[in-house]
């Protein structure tokens, strides 16, 4: 298997400029110059553009070196303003940028000013590009900030993005996208009027491993997709965290991590289901589920067929996986949904064996990754992979799974013809 880096790497040599007959000279001029003791190429590395590069010096059955960051220099990144200063944006978010290519932290938003000083310290945001949530307007007048990555609970998030929006600063915003379909409609509409692009932050679809997996079966490698297994628990803790109150979160483990086994299966497939059918229990007397639910089980069925049964748990210890069942072969990520330790192991026929391959793929950190594809768009002015409708879309859809298991019946569904009709076009190369 080649990954992401081989197939760039390699288009550096053989179809990027060199050749094999340029490699020939360039590997005759290295040698002259090895032996005149000056440096070469394969070691000093080539500038191209505003870009570095190194050629390879393995032979081609040994994996490549991944190739230099080449960042875009500081002042070029784009500016985000960070809003809601939670465990997500303290522990990921904020330091995911260390990784980032394209973007940088210039502002941060919060209603604790405390909190909010140590981390402008910390990630040299000066004073006047701190924000409490009164004076979030003044964001307008800071021209740093080009984009603005939501962060606050769910049912506040319509109004980060709509205050954006309306400052005329392009949007992030953390999934799930809002607490109701009626709210997504309304950050959709606030973001088209004022011409600013809204993506909805699905780290999972810019992950490396779950883009393989999406990307061999949309080759048809496994055949006709028959079966999708998605499961996604976590045993919650603290009762009062704003993840229990339905006035913040909106739900339970469906709109937080069963939104991934959604989600992740449209991704994959590239269709809409037709159909779902669901069924939800809590454990009883247990005060973390007061107002919010525990256990979730749904299938979709979608017009090719294929059928996911998919699973979300507050209250089982954490499990993350996802199977694709084929005609022709399976395909499993250990820790799909997790922030790391993705690992894709392939399922087949080879003569009279059944052959079992684990792939392993360089680590490259989620967060960075969809930050770096948003400010990719925001200076190229291109629709995000995953825009304001899929967002609406999986509202819609958890909407049907709600309803479906209040009343204990299937809830069909309008059909959408074509495939990623809710996307955009897939992220470049980072």
């Amino acid at each position: 298997m080649t990954d992401e880096v081989g197939t760039t790497r390699r288009g550096m040599v053989t179809g990027g400029g060199l050749g094999l007959a340029a490699l020939a000279i360039s590997a005759a001029s290295a040698s002259a110059a090895t032996s005149a003791g000056q440096p070469t190429p394969v070691d000093e590395g080539l500038v191209q553009g505003a870009n570095l590069s190194f050629p390879p010096i393995y032979a081609e059955t040994e994996r490549p070196d991944a190739l230099p960051p080449n960042l875009d220099p500081p002042s070029h990144r784009v500016g985000f303003a960070i809003v809601g200063l939670g465990r997500l944006a303290v522990e990921n978010i904020l330091p995911a940028f260390a990784e980032c290519k394209h973007a940088r932290p210039v502002a941060l938003v919060s209603g604790d000013p405390a909190k909010m000083a140590v981390l402008a310290a910390q990630y040299g945001i000066v004073p006047q590009a701190c924000y409490d949530y009164s004076s979030f307007a003044r964001i307008r007048d800071n021209p740093a900030v080009e984009a603005v990555y939501v962060v606050t609970p769910n049912a506040l998030h319509r109004d980060g993005v709509v205050a954006a929006a309306r400052a005329g600063k392009h949007v992030l915003c953390e999934k799930p996208m809002a607490a109701s379909v009626a709210q997504a409609r309304e950050m959709v509409a606030a973001c088209r009027t004022a011409g600013a692009r809204l993506m909805i932050a699905y780290r999972c679809q810019y992950e490396r491993t779950n883009a393989e997996l999406a990307k061999r079966v949309r080759a048809g490698e496994f055949g006709p997709v028959q079966l999708i297994d998605a499961v996604n628990t976590q045993n919650q803790g603290d009762p009062t965290q704003w993840r229990q109150v339905k006035r913040l979160s909106g739900g339970g483990s469906l709109p937080d991590v069963g939104l991934y086994c959604l989600n992740t299966t449209r991704a994959i497939l590239g269709e809409e289901p037709v159909e779902v059918y669901a069924s939800i229990h809590s454990p009883p007397d247990d005060p973390r589920f007061a107002e919010v639910e525990s256990n979730v089980s749904f299938t979709l069925r979608f017009p090719s067929g294929a059928i996911a049964n998919c699973a979300s748990s507050y209250s089982a210890h954490e499990h993350r996986n996802i199977r694709v069942m084929g005609a022709n072969g399976t395909a499993e990520i250990e820790n799909a949904f997790a922030y790391e330790g993705q690992r894709l192991r392939l399922s087949r026929r080879d003569g009279m064996a059944e052959a079992n391959t684990e792939l392993s793929l360089a680590r490259r950190n989620q967060f960075s990754l969809e930050i770096d594809h948003f400010a990719q768009c925001v200076r190229s002015g291109a629709q995000p992979r995953t825009p304001g409708e899929e967002g609406l879309q999986d509202q819609v859809l958890m909407g049907a799974i709600y309803e479906s298991a209040r009343t204990g019946r299937p809830v069909r569904l309008e059909p959408v013809a074509g495939r990623d009709v809710f996307r955009g076009p897939p992220p470049q190369a980072a």
